[in-house]
């Protein structure tokens, strides 16, 4: 290296696709993520965004025994088997259809008195599975990643959340009420998704487009926490147009 110079990581590879080639587009990367390793791990997403992407799993007929499974984040306060835990939406949306066995699915336990402690033994699994090979991401409205919200530390690891009104406003929609929306999550940390082998970042809506731009262009700050992905150099986004606009 030149005196003067900084290596710098590759720049994230955007693809901005029609809304319904995501899914398979998506499907292809995970797949591939599979096949690379003989005990593959994949890091998992909820809500809206992933959703194709696990629809075109499920259709591919691939076998999905090998892998372990860890998800991003879990909600604090609601009983066990609420229908908007992500326990329960990986039950339905990916344990399910994918013909999982459910102890290869890992999410950080909300319902343990100590939940730091839940949160450092979260960190221990996925050592012990070998890190994350491919991480699933989807991005808020205000730029957080995972439930990341902003002013969190760049580095941070798996921990517990305080979710913004703005992130429990734009999960209302799950739920009967803004009442009912947790007000607390266990998430992994931004160092944590950073730790992962590659990044998937899947994002749909004229309302993410802000918060796309900022992670991709703006300057790395807590105050958009995905602006973590230009740190990583193995980042593919996929965008539908909306989503891509302001790039």
């Amino acid at each position: 290296m030149r005196a003067g110079t900084v290596n710098r990581p590759a720049a994230p590879l955007v693809r901005n696709l029609e809304p319904q080639d995501i899914g398979p587009a998506a499907a292809v990367l995970v797949l591939a993520a599979l096949n690379a390793r003989r005990d593959p791990v994949i890091g998992v997403a909820t809500g809206s965004s992933p959703s194709p992407l696990y629809d075109a799993l499920s259709a591919s007929g691939a076998d999905f025994t090998r892998a372990a499974w860890f998800a991003l984040d879990e909600y604090v306060g609601l009983p066990p088997g609420h229908p908007e835990s992500y326990a329960e939406v990986l039950r339905r949306e990916i344990i399910g259809p994918l013909g999982l066995d459910p102890k290869t699915v890992h999410l950080p336990d909300p319902h343990r008195e100590d939940l730091q402690a839940a949160c450092d033994d979260y960190e221990r699994r996925i050592a012990a599975a070998g890190g994350i090979d491919l991480q699933i991401l989807g991005i808020g409205r205000n730029g957080h990643l995972a439930f990341n919200e902003p002013g969190g530390a760049l580095d941070s690891r798996t921990r517990v959340e305080v979710l913004t009104e703005d992130t429990r406003r734009a999960n209302q929609r799950f739920f009967d009420s803004l009442d009912s929306v947790p007000t607390r999550c266990l998430t992994q940390g931004l160092g944590t998704i950073l730790e992962a082998g590659q990044l998937l970042l899947i994002a749909q809506g004229e309302d993410k487009a802000p918060a796309l731009r900022a992670a991709l262009h703006g300057p790395v700050s807590p105050e958009c926490p995905a602006s973590v992905l230009q740190l990583h150099g193995r980042v593919t986004v996929l965008a539908d147009a909306a989503a891509a606009s302001l790039l």
